[in-house]
């Protein structure tokens, strides 16, 4: 008998009651270092009481009105957003996954309104993760996520990460856009290099195809900086944005360019929940914080000592791990032993990780994690490498 709880998930046998900053707690009282942070959303922490406050500020106040009216928070986080970064103007929505579906219409829609019609294909990478939908899915390509879901949507081109010689073989006159990850976490932690994703622009630029960037996992101060792209000094014409963004609330945005989304008019787009006035002051709450150049300071520090203690680890244990990956705090352990079986090994020693592609398990904590917990989570991963050898 199907339960009644779809069973599309594998989950832990871990049943969480409670947060506390960088911890999660279970029924019993045992606590777990979480170095997950609900696959990089928890950016502050959990129970922050920053975004607490904002949280029940504006649910004392009003919950939801829909898009026929406006909402001044999304004024105020849009205005945020464009000031910070590349874009002219924002649309907000759910999920990152919706924040793909937005930015492959906007994409087609732009050289639609352009009488370039038949420019609708899109370029995207092997080992992607856009999300789960029927865009997203087909911007993947990969096995594990489309069989069984044909007809696929068409129009979407898988190439070699980072090659850039296939980008440009596989370019035509029909092509619309590219959509990469800067850093792809899903896939692996896999870092775009710096002079690929300067290529890419530079492919755009000269075909008219517009580039957009899905910095859903690695964005909002994840890599040390806002955005991973301004390590490079491009900008994109479309950016994807979620997780981080919302602190554990659901929120996600599409930025872009004015040109980009030219084409984007009453009616060609929307969405009942986005922007909702409980989101908006959750995501004001978060890019208040986050934006600082302090803080963002901060986090570089802490990501050097816990990729310095990571280095360490791994030397230590060198027969169960094979190098480290990534920016920021997000980071990535390259396994030699199944990975699925070292997040078993933490969950027995008391810390969360997160498996990904190409046998890696990934650590993503709260940006606000201390040193002293940096500390505790290399002596918990210590003891789950030692728990997987001995098994």
């Amino acid at each position: 008998m199907i339960p009644s709880i779809l069973p599309t998930y594998s989950r832990a046998p871990l049943k969480f009651v409670k947060g506390e900053g960088s911890w999660l707690i279970e029924a019993d009282g045992r606590r777990y270092l979480d170095m997950g942070s609900g696959i990089a959303v928890t950016l502050l922490g959990h129970a922050n009481p920053t975004l607490v406050d904002a949280l029940t500020s504006q649910a004392n106040s009003l919950w939801h009105v829909s898009n026929l009216y406006e909402i001044p928070g999304q004024v105020e986080l849009a205005d945020r957003l464009v000031d910070a970064t590349f874009a002219d103007t924002v649309f907000f929505t759910n999920s990152g996954t919706e924040a793909c579906e937005l930015a492959v219409k906007m994409a087609r829609k732009y050289h639609y309104e352009k009488d370039q019609p038949e420019r609708v294909d899109i370029i995207a990478f092997e080992g992607c993760f856009h999300g789960r939908s029927s865009a997203a899915i087909a911007a993947s390509g990969a096995e594990k996520m489309v069989k069984g879901f044909g007809p696929l949507l068409p129009g979407f081109t898988q190439v070699p990460f980072g090659d850039i010689d296939a980008v440009s073989a596989a370019s035509t006159e029909s092509s619309a856009a590219i959509i990469v990850e800067p850093v792809q976490g899903e896939g692996g932690i896999v870092s775009l290099p710096d002079e690929s994703l300067k290529a890419l622009r530079q492919i755009c630029d000269d075909t008219g195809m517009l580039l957009i960037l899905d910095e859903v996992q690695c964005g909002m101060g994840r890599t040390g900086r806002l955005f991973a792209h301004e390590r490079v000094g491009i900008a994109p014409d479309i950016m994807m944005i979620a997780k981080g963004i919302g602190g554990g609330f659901p929120l996600g945005a599409v930025l872009a360019t004015e040109g980009a989304a030219s084409g984007m008019t009453v009616g060609t787009h929307g969405s009942t929940y986005g922007g909702s006035p409980l989101a908006m002051a959750v995501g004001n709450a978060v890019m208040k914080t986050v934006a600082d150049k302090t803080f963002l300071a901060e986090v570089n520090r802490k990501a050097g000592l816990l990729r310095q203690r990571l280095e360490g680890l791994v030397a230590e244990h060198s027969d169960v791990f094979e190098g480290v990956r990534g920016e920021g705090l997000m980071l990535g352990v390259k396994c030699r032993m199944p990975n699925a079986d070292v997040v078993k090994a933490g969950f027995e020693a008391g810390i969360i990780t997160v498996p990904a592609g190409d046998n890696v398990v990934r650590l993503l904590p709260a940006l606000t994690i201390s040193d002293e917990e940096i500390a505790e989570a290399m002596a918990r991963l210590d003891r789950a490498a030692k728990a997987t050898k001995a098994a």
